[in-house]
């Protein structure tokens, strides 16, 4: 992407010199937990006494020892993230409410959010509760070493799709998702991968609206694409087990994915990203 290196978003929340006081597993070892839990529809964070979101522990402050890498990469979030919300600003009206901006927390290890104490493993996360959207930036390394996603337009891809949440947060959509949810329990997670799926078609909206002001590199796409692909739920279980196992499907597959970032993408229209009308 073109940018230009700057200094911090007012929106941005650094918690990395907050340490928690319980021990975790680390994100590699984390995203084990998260993989195998997505294939058997089982937690196993609790099994191994790690669960991602708990009401546990002490926090103290320590350093925060930056890296030069770890000061570019926040850099980075902070352009997108200001980027992505100014072009919500201007969408949202248009679909009925106002944008209101969320905060990005920036955290090691562990967090604790208004949705509980939720670990690095568990990957980014956005909370309805404070309006906060999290991320240890330790994970944008797991995301090139471990699926293969790299480049910056994959990264901002992430980040794109965790506003996409806090968009449907000021729609309502989220609020209605999640009391079909408790009741219809027997479509919960064909519920869930359509709200994602929504959240990926609204990153695709945001990535339209680069490529119309000029800021995106040839392969910017591509490299979005590309997360979208490796992070979906059918390629993370084969990854696990070498099977697929749809009916515990939380995200969506890569394919699904790939479609919804795509469309968004295609026509920059937020009310093309309807993924709860007719199939997926």
């Amino acid at each position: 992407m073109r940018w230009n290196p700057g200094g911090t978003s007012d929106n941005v929340e650094d918690r990395r010199g907050i340490r928690m006081g319980r021990g975790g597993l680390g994100i590699g070892g984390g995203l084990v937990l998260l993989i195998l839990s997505l294939v058997f529809g089982r937690n196993f964070f609790e099994d191994a006494g790690s669960g991602p979101v708990t009401t546990q522990g002490a926090a103290e402050v320590v350093p925060i020892n930056e890296t030069p890498e770890e000061k570019v990469r926040v850099q980075f979030v902070s352009f997108v993230l200001d980027d992505v919300q100014a072009t919500w600003a201007r969408l949202l009206p248009q679909m009925g409410p106002q944008y209101h901006v969320a905060k990005l927390v920036l955290f090691r290890d562990m967090v604790q959010s208004a949705c509980g104490t939720a670990q690095s493993a568990s990957g980014p996360f956005y909370c309805p509760l404070d309006r906060k959207a999290y991320i240890d930036l330790g994970f944008y390394d797991e995301l090139q070493q471990r699926f293969g996603a790299s480049g910056d337009f994959a990264q901002a891809y992430v980040l794109a799709h965790e506003i996409g949440h806090h968009v449907q947060n000021l729609l309502g959509t989220s609020d209605r998702v999640h009391e079909l949810q408790q009741r219809r329990p027997d479509i919960a997670n064909q519920l869930s991968v359509r709200l994602e799926l929504q959240a990926d078609c609204f990153a695709g909206v945001w990535a339209n609206s680069t490529e119309q002001r000029q800021i995106l590199d040839k392969g910017d796409i591509a490299e979005g694409l590309n997360a979208a692909a490796a992070i979906g739920d059918d390629r993370l279980q084969r990854m696990s087990t070498g099977t697929v196992h749809p009916e515990s499907f939380t995200h969506g597959s890569s394919a699904q994915r790939v479609t919804w970032f795509k469309r968004g993408f295609t026509t920059g229209r937020p009310d093309n990203c309807d993924t709860f009308a007719g199939g997926t």
